[in-house]
């Protein structure tokens, strides 16, 4: 989406992983193969994120413009504080990764990070186009300002409210706007809600009030409607990634969705 933003129709962008599936395990089908050999750039968010399937494909598609190194290998984290990156890889606290958390996309100023990487590495691919590239950079920067100062008003009263998540994805969003999400569905990252967990955090949940469970498309959405239920809270659906859901296909519109779905279940949830 935001390589859209600054590309504009110098352009064409191929997206292998859908936005409504989970990115820790994506399936390299042998297409992808075929379009990585033919692809002068590969964004990838980096931090991990895409271990356990990109490489395969990488090796498959033998495409020296995409190699580690080489100006079209682009990694949207570069430049990018990482959250809880863990002192030491220990696999029984569940799939961590070793450069910390990698959803940081959820932060409107990792956004902005984002698109500063994709221009540069655009403008050294394309030197001719650098001027087009800055330019859309440049909108794409100020329409993100507006809206962050929008969205910062929009979530303020809200400031210091906990919220249930399935997994620790909202990590950074919940940091730039205050919020509290460190109570989990699942009880390590990357493993399976237990029943004695939920009944933990159904027990949390009860005791302290928390009633907004948050869910990405591709988690197990009646888990989350069974906790809700049994908490007296409700369960809301956000997009992880820009075009996951309706009226979401631009960076800046996916943002917006998930403060308005939230904003509008706390206040229903307040009432």
């Amino acid at each position: 989406a935001i390589a859209r933003e600054i590309g504009g129709d110098r352009v064409e962008i191929v997206t292998l992983a859908r936005p409504t599936e989970d990115p820790h395990f994506v399936e390299a089908k042998p297409s992808f193969i075929v379009k990585m050999n033919r692809a002068d750039a590969l964004l990838e968010g980096g931090a991990e994120l895409e271990i356990g399937w990109l490489g395969p494909l990488l090796s498959g598609a033998r495409n020296p413009k995409l190699a580690e190194g080489s100006p079209g290998r682009i990694s949207c984290s570069r430049g990018i504080a990482l959250l809880e990156a863990p002192s030491s890889l220990d696999r029984s606290q569940g799939d961590l990764h070793a450069h910390g958390n990698p959803h940081y996309s959820s932060d409107p100023l990792n956004g902005r990070t984002i698109a500063r990487n994709v221009t540069d590495a655009f403008s050294r691919l394309e030197p001719a186009s650098a001027a087009h590239f800055q330019a859309n950079l440049k909108r794409f920067e100020e329409r993100l300002q507006a809206r962050l100062a929008e969205w910062e008003q929009t979530l303020k009263p809200w400031q210091g409210r906990h919220i249930v998540t399935y997994h620790n994805y909202w990590l950074y969003f919940a940091s730039r706007f205050g919020l509290k999400m460190d109570v989990f569905l699942e009880p390590k990252p990357g493993l399976p809600p237990s029943a004695s967990h939920l009944t933990q955090v159904v027990g949390r949940m009860k005791t302290e009030g928390l009633k907004v469970i948050l869910v990405q498309p591709y988690v197990n959405r009646k888990t989350a409607e069974t906790v809700a239920g049994l908490a007296g809270g409700v369960v809301v659906d956000a997009a992880a990634f820009p075009g996951g859901s309706q009226a979401t296909e631009s960076y800046l519109d996916w943002i917006g969705s998930v403060v308005q779905a939230l904003v509008k279940a706390l206040a229903d949830t307040s009432r």
